[in-house]
């Protein structure tokens, strides 16, 4: 995988990469619906939501109910009402996916910059890898409203290279789904994917990559064979 030959450093996604998220969103969004007067939904029927920003999941998650003129009506409530849930139960429930630490170890061990990129905001975004453990890893750290734009767009990405000084040739970006294979793709990054992640309820074999990794760990020793 000659493509990943120069690579200085890696920017990893958050949710479904390093974290497993879902549940700590069943338990924000359900207490969300519940101020609504909304039934309870599935961890499965959340998944297929998660990944594009937190405006982005809202208004999905209304939109099982009602029309977007109601979604729209109240969706200032809601968004407040679930980062006010969110924010109370933040990792609590959530859990590091199989070698994250161990990878993210092997990475630094092997001299690269590493830099976290998320869409999710970057108040939940802070104490989580605080929380878990994370946040000594990355140089930078990006949320889904730290800039003007979000992944697919590669503008975060970008923003990363410009910090990091580094071609995004030497930049290799790392997560589990379209959207970051996507951004990566039109930042001029290298790409790899998870198989474990949401990838919005698509198979990531459909996804636009330079190679999908078991885990972070394997990702590191791929980095590491190829420089």
């Amino acid at each position: 995988m000659s493509v990943l030959a120069g690579v200085r450093a890696a920017i990893i996604d958050l949710d479904g990469t390093m974290l497993d998220t879902i549940p700590d969103f069943h338990v924000a969004i359900n207490s969300m619906r519940a101020e609504l007067d909304l039934q309870p939904i599935s961890q499965d029927q959340i998944a297929l939501m998660v990944g594009k920003g937190s405006e982005n999941l809202i208004r999905s998650v209304l939109g099982l109910d009602w029309d977007t003129a109601r979604v729209e009506a109240h969706f200032d409530a809601a968004m407040d009402a679930y980062q006010r849930h969110y924010l109370s139960i933040n990792g609590n429930y959530s859990a590091l996916y199989p070698d994250v630490i161990e990878g993210l170890t092997a990475m630094k061990a092997q001299g690269l910059r590493l830099a976290c990129v998320t869409n999710k905001p970057i108040s939940f975004t802070t104490p989580l890898l605080k929380l878990k453990g994370l946040d000594g890893f990355f140089d930078v750290v990006y949320g889904g409203d730290s800039l003007p734009r979000k992944k697919p767009d590669p503008l975060p990405l970008q923003t990363v290279c410009a910090d990091f000084g580094l071609a995004p040739a030497q930049v290799v970006a790392i997560g589990d789904s379209s959207n970051d294979a996507q951004a990566a793709r039109a930042a001029g990054c290298p790409v790899l994917t998870v198989p474990y992640g949401y990838n919005h309820g698509e198979a990531i074999h459909k996804t636009d990559s330079d190679g999908i990794v078991a885990t972070l760990l394997e990702a590191s020793s791929l980095i590491r064979s190829q420089n």
